[in-house]
């Protein structure tokens, strides 16, 4: 997982790497509750970056990277552990 990396720029290289690749992605709704779903990269800005889900949802859900930084996003790439 991206936790044990501890600076946003090496954050925003790691995510580079992963664009237009399937991801999982776990979201942290509180209260330890998660919700996690695979979904495609797709585009990479200065302060965030977006994941259209592989489900039936209709649009694109954003993040920045201080949510990774934080703990309330982590990314794995599809089938392995990054």
């Amino acid at each position: 997982m991206i936790k044990s990396i501890k600076n946003i720029s090496n954050i925003k290289s790691v995510v580079q790497k992963l664009q237009n690749k399937t991801v999982k992605v776990t979201q942290s709704l509180g209260r330890n509750k998660y919700t996690s779903y695979t979904g495609t990269l797709t585009d990479i800005y200065p302060a965030l970056f977006t994941v259209i889900p592989k489900t039936p949802y209709n649009g694109k859900t954003s993040f920045s990277y201080a949510d990774i930084l934080c703990g309330e996003v982590r990314l794995r790439l599809y089938g392995k552990k990054i």
